[in-house]
């Protein structure tokens, strides 16, 4: 059995690292790179674990574009290109490419970057998935990239958009939910298109303390943020002001209990909303900011002094249990 992919990247990748200070350790989701410098992040996504046989390619491509821009945008970084590479599955016809290659030109056009290069093969084995990876670069905001170690006890913790959508796009195209037909599109269609948040990720550099985008579950993804650190810091949310839409809120209503569904969508994944924290005397300038993006933004809970763990409360202050804190590759 394999270890936990966190402490696979810890324990045997970090140390390539060695005397690259940009690289962070790999503690981050993205690196400076040069003397620009360059803010780099890399997603891979592969056919049967981020997206269906079935799904239409235009789409695989924009998520695939999508998710690394979420990484960008949880740094401040402006998008600029990409490096791109493709293995396809055995028999992948060139309709098929082009219609992938439809999909980066919309995505390119509407957030302005570019293609710099890359590689393409495809499987000689039959069955073996089509892997899909970008390596996106950016400039650095005004102020130094957002880190994502850098939140204090006291810090405010906020989250964009809303929360557990594209979980439940899963659930309904895995048909273990089911929806009215106009929530089953909306929760579908955030499951294979998120929506990174880039004007407000550069608003944020300055203000932020830390930040982080959320793929693998709220839950998981706040540990991210004061995971290895030497100082006792922890975090409290809040399940009564996690942002919901109104179609999440709707299958909130309708389950038996409201801890577990609110666990299950603190922990589902697939949000690509940008999760950070900022100090309280910055209220303020964070509320003109989501303005100034037109990005709703929520504050869901607190850095408190503790044992670097990560609680959900319930609206009488009861800790909601939590099985799984999120989705793990290795697990």
């Amino acid at each position: 059995m394999l270890d936990d992919e966190f402490a696979i990247i810890e324990d045997l990748f970090a140390p390539l690292t060695e005397g690259v200070d940009g690289a962070f350790g790999l503690k981050d989701d993205a690196a400076l790179l040069g003397d620009g410098p360059y803010v780099v992040t890399k997603d891979i996504i592969v056919e049967g674990v981020h997206f269906r046989c079935q799904d239409p390619l235009d789409l695989v491509a924009k998520k695939l574009m999508r998710v690394n821009l979420s990484d960008l945008a949880a740094k401040g970084a402006r998008p600029v290109g990409y490096l791109l590479g493709c293995t396809w599955r055995a028999g992948t016809k060139r309709k098929d490419i082009a219609t992938f290659v439809e999909g980066l030109s919309e995505d390119q056009q509407a957030f302005r970057v570019g293609l710099y290069g890359g590689d393409t093969t495809m499987h000689r084995q039959e069955n073996a998935p089509t892997v899909l990876s970008a390596t996106f670069f950016g400039t650095p905001p005004r102020h130094d990239p957002i880190p994502r170690d850098g939140a204090k006890v006291g810090d405010d913790i906020y989250v964009t958009g809303t929360i557990g959508d594209g979980f439940l796009g899963l659930k309904s195209f895995l048909k273990e939910e089911k929806f009215p037909r106009a929530d089953n599109e909306y929760f579908q269609r955030r499951y294979q298109l998120p929506e990174p948040r880039v004007i407000i990720g550069g608003a944020l550099a300055g203000l932020a303390s830390a930040a982080i985008d959320i793929s693998d579950g709220l839950m998981a993804d706040c540990a991210h943020l004061i995971r290895g650190r030497e100082d006792e810091i922890s975090a409290v949310l809040r399940s009564e002001v996690l942002p919901l839409s109104n179609e999440t809120q709707d299958w909130v209503e309708a389950q038996s209990s409201t801890d577990s569904a609110m666990a299950a969508l603190a922990t589902g994944g697939d949000d690509f909303e940008i999760l950070f924290t900022a100090a309280t005397s910055r209220r303020r300038s964070v509320e003109m900011a989501a303005n100034v993006a037109k990005t709703p933004v929520a504050r869901i809970g607190t850095m408190v002094r503790g044992d670097g763990g990560v609680t959900l409360l319930n609206p009488g202050g009861k800790t909601i249990k939590i099985k799984k804190s999120g989705f793990n590759h290795f697990r």
